[in-house]
């Protein structure tokens, strides 16, 4: 593209923004019968906004995201699995290298931090941090939910619910817990619970980071003056950042952990040398 037709497409772009921004504070908000407080309350705590979910109960929409997430991962891992895994060659194509690239990383992942007993991390790492990476990007969707209020909401973030938060929180401890087990019996066992805080604070630095990406895209669009395309700004940003940085850290805190509750402890070692000495 030509330096003039590069000012001239600037130019419109600037024009039309302008134009439709110009609009919207002329016709204004089209009311919103919430208050900013209550938004934002509802978000965490979701007292209001709930869904039906199947007739079976009142659910937060969160769990409706988790739901979500989940079957379509898994449908992807099917159709992965049937169809593209048998294609794989020696010299891998797009969607083999991509794959690849993924599993190699969270695999380095897990052997660089836990050189013991890692056979079953680097699946859960990779596990969890696919999970994380796409269920924060899922809101970026703009999935449509019908509350039992009989409003329209986005479906959110699964993990900027404090319930799915504290799942993954402990289940990431429950493997740093088998680890333990794996490689030094009952004295892991005493080692892993001495982190008793561990699962606080993975489910609550979940939470707190998704769910501020949420109140602050919240706050963004329920004011005339702001919710022109700087929503699309923040809330993009807001989600690719929390998706990349929440699943680094949560994998490398798992792998880290659990190499240190695996790896096993000087006694033990010193009996086992001295064992093998005297059968020698």
């Amino acid at each position: 593209m030509s330096k003039k037709r590069r000012v001239i497409f600037v130019s419109v772009w600037i024009l039309c923004a302008a134009a439709f921004l110009f609009s919207s504070l002329i016709i204004g908000s089209p009311g919103n019968d919430e208050s900013i407080k209550e938004i934002m309350r509802d978000a965490v705590i979701h007292e209001t906004n709930k869904i039906d979910f199947f007739g079976l109960g009142y659910v937060n929409p969160a769990l409706v995201s988790a739901y979500t997430v989940t079957f379509f991962l898994l449908l992807f891992a099917l159709i992965v699995r049937i169809f593209a895994v048998p294609r794989f060659k020696f010299i891998p194509g797009k969607l083999q290298l991509l794959i690849e690239e993924a599993v190699g990383f969270f695999d380095n992942l897990a052997k660089s931090n836990s050189p013991h007993k890692n056979y079953f991390l680097g699946a859960y790492v990779f596990t969890a941090g696919t999970y994380i990476c796409t269920g924060t990007l899922f809101e970026l969707i703009g999935l449509q939910a019908v509350t039992t209020q009989g409003r329209s909401i986005t479906l959110p973030a699964p993990l900027s619910d404090i319930n799915g938060a504290i799942a993954m929180g402990v289940t990431s401890y429950l493997i740093i817990l088998s680890g333990g087990i794996l490689g030094n019996g009952f004295r892991g066992i005493l080692s892993t619970l001495k982190e008793f805080s561990l699962p606080i604070s993975m489910s609550f630095r979940l939470f707190g980071a998704l769910l501020s990406g949420l109140l602050v895209t919240e706050l963004v669009y329920h004011y005339v003056g702001l919710s022109f395309a700087l929503p699309v700004v923040v809330g993009v940003l807001f989600t690719a950042l929390h998706a990349l940085i929440q699943t680094y850290v949560l994998t490398m805190l798992t792998a880290v952990f659990y190499g240190e509750v695996s790896e096993k402890t000087p006694i033990k070692e010193k009996v086992k040398n001295e064992k093998r000495r005297i059968k020698q």
